[in-house]
């Protein structure tokens, strides 16, 4: 009987795991303040605002998958699929929402 498994089957992570995921958490955080604390920001806007997005994005991923354990097993499948539901009704709610600014905008520039 393994001891990464509660009574509920639900997967609980282990020191290495949750380390690893500190340590890719701390330099995700690093990298995009070091960047702005040195100045960057201000000969290459366009690459800062590029690293700190893709650290962004890239640090959700760490989060979701060292401390909140998702991933493919069969016993994440209604977490994955909650989880991609919603960031569907995000994604048609941000999107909806500018679409009708901008449609709002245009109008009343006429």
């Amino acid at each position: 009987m393994s001891h990464d498994h509660n009574a509920a089957g639900a997967s609980h992570g282990n020191t290495k795991q949750y380390t690893i995921g500190f340590i890719l958490s701390v330099l995700l955080t690093v990298i995009p303040f070091g960047m702005v604390m040195a100045g960057m920001g201000e000969t290459s806007r366009g690459l800062v605002i590029a690293v700190v997005a893709i650290t962004a994005v890239a640090q959700i991923l760490v989060q979701l998958i060292y401390f909140l354990h998702m991933n493919s097993s069969s016993e994440q499948r209604w977490n994955v699929i909650a989880f991609v539901y919603t960031i569907l009704c995000i994604a048609v709610l941000l999107i909806g929402s500018v679409w009708i600014m901008n449609y709002l905008h245009y109008n009343m520039m006429i």
